[in-house]
């Protein structure tokens, strides 16, 4: 069970989140606002990969399935790369709508104590 674990925490995030679609404009209903978020993770990657290349950090095997791709990434850190910018954005996309609904029906602001 210990090589799921990495992919379980990011399965529930994605899981959790998922419901956030459904509170506004989306995030899977914008593909353009979607890629802008996602292109900019390729720095990352390239930064994971000349990392893991130098031995500047491993990745315990115990946690995860095995399966590498090119330049010995685990595929598991790869989508790290994709589920949490996505969550973060579903996250932030939702929040944004219900502030602005709150705004548009006359309640009151939310003032900061």
């Amino acid at each position: 069970m210990d090589r799921w674990h990495y992919l379980l925490v990011l399965g529930v995030c994605l899981v959790s989140t998922a419901p956030l679609e459904f509170l506004g404009p989306g995030v899977y209903r914008r593909p353009r606002l979607l890629l802008a978020t996602l292109l900019p993770i390729g720095a990352f990657v390239i930064w994971d990969l000349v990392a893991i290349a130098t031995d500047v950090w491993t990745f315990a095997p115990r946690y995860l399935l095995g399966v590498r791709l090119p330049g010995a990434m685990p595929v598991e850190e790869f989508l790290f790369f994709l589920v949490v910018p996505l969550c973060g954005l579903l996250t932030f996309v939702a929040v944004q709508s219900l502030l602005d609904r709150r705004v548009h029906t006359g309640a009151r602001p939310i003032r900061p104590r």
